[in-house]
């Protein structure tokens, strides 16, 4: 079975939960016009990431502004995908919601490999579960940005024993204001880990990034320049623009996996796999 997945590259800008909630509506309205199931948004699109505002201005899920994303996905029969930043019970989180197309919350994810000294202990408090959920298009796992650094991929290769088909990941990929497209600071960051995991379970790896400059918190002065990414087992099937001032859409159509190994096949299948 064939999927087609919006990757919205948005522009998101700190402390402007208002505008960019209005400015994913308008991007998911035109993605919808491409005829596509899934709309993927970046990771904390409402407030943007370490932004100071979090403390005051994050939300519970469900709140008004995975209400407002229920609707979109509701009204236009569409799943989403998005980063929001959650007020739970004992703090902050940064989190995402994976809507099906009722407009209903099929699954919340909190991230796990936080950025210590950076999202972590000042804005967010550490995820505690991860989940795969059934779809029509198969198993679907959810994660967030740094959880598919090198260094947790024990995330994504959790999600695949769980029989994760392909994986969503609204992400925030940062680099210095100095860095431009003439180089490439994503090959071993993030194509290399994505490929790995890709080509080990034989999954499809989908991550969207916000474009902008941060404004406030540690990160201050440094952009997001999009360069969103899908990979399969045999590589790299789609990538964003690098582009760090204005949001654009990437459709990527792919059929789904079909994993057979569970369990302790899954550990048999990899001895003759390279990890790296």
């Amino acid at each position: 079975m064939n999927v087609r997945v919006a990757m919205i590259q948005l522009l998101v800008e700190g402390g402007e939960p208002e505008r960019n909630m209005k400015r994913a509506e308008e991007y998911i309205t035109l993605a919808v016009k491409e005829n596509v199931d899934i709309i993927l948004l970046p990771e904390t699109m409402d407030l943007g990431w370490t932004h100071q505002c979090v403390s005051s201005e994050a939300e519970t899920i469900p709140g008004k502004r995975s209400d407002f994303l229920c609707q979109i996905a509701k009204k236009n029969n569409i799943y989403i995908c998005a980063g929001l930043t959650e007020q739970g019970d004992d703090g902050i989180y940064n989190s995402a919601v994976f809507i099906d197309d009722r407009g209903e919350i099929i699954l919340k994810y909190r991230k796990i490999n936080l950025l210590f000294n950076v999202e972590y202990p000042e804005y967010y408090k550490v995820g505690q579960t991860l989940s795969v959920i059934d779809t029509k298009w198969g198993k679907v796992g959810v994660n967030i940005c740094a959880d598919n650094y090198i260094n947790s991929l024990t995330i994504g290769h959790t999600l695949a024993r769980m029989g994760a088909q392909f994986i969503l990941s609204p992400s925030s990929w940062t680099v210095d204001y100095s860095v431009s497209e003439d180089k490439n600071p994503y090959e071993e960051k993030w194509i290399k880990p994505y490929c790995n995991l890709a080509s080990l379970y034989d999954m499809v790896i989908l991550g969207s990034t916000s474009v902008g400059y941060i404004v406030g918190g540690p990160y201050e002065g440094k952009k997001m320049v999009g360069c969103s990414l899908a990979v399969d087992k045999n590589g790299i099937i789609m990538q964003g623009e690098f582009n760090e001032f204005s949001s654009d859409i990437k459709v990527v159509e792919f059929e789904v996996p079909v994993r057979k190994e569970v369990g302790t096949a899954i550990g048999d299948m990899l001895k003759n796999k390279t990890l790296f």
